[in-house]
């Protein structure tokens, strides 16, 4: 019976994932889309043109922000997905070099 040797920089694959997104970072981003948001929306208050034409923009306006939301999250889900992936792929490849002993000879 052989022990598998330990590895002593193998990296445990139990630690979550990080992001490197700050307070600061959330804030300025949730004010840049409320700024930007509310010059839409005033600027299509003000526009001088009739109430039809002021609800089809404001829709056209949440239809795009609706669908920006939408596509960001697709795009997060898509790369935690990759990185878990990725993740179970490295575990894998470590227990099969960790399992494999260089000294065993197979033929005896």
């Amino acid at each position: 019976m052989c022990a598998t040797p330990v590895r002593p920089n193998t990296v445990a694959m139990t630690s979550p994932l990080r992001t490197n997104n700050t307070h600061g970072f959330f804030v300025q981003a949730a004010l840049s889309f409320g700024v930007s948001v509310s010059a839409v929306l005033v600027g299509i208050v003000y526009l001088p043109v009739d109430r039809w034409i002021r609800a089809f923009l404001g829709l056209g306006v949440l239809y795009v922000v609706t669908s920006s939301i939408t596509i960001a999250k697709v795009v997060r889900d898509r790369q935690e997905s990759e990185a878990v992936v990725s993740r179970v792929d490295q575990a894998r490849l470590e227990k099969l070099l960790t399992d494999h002993d260089l000294f065993k000879n197979d033929l005896v």
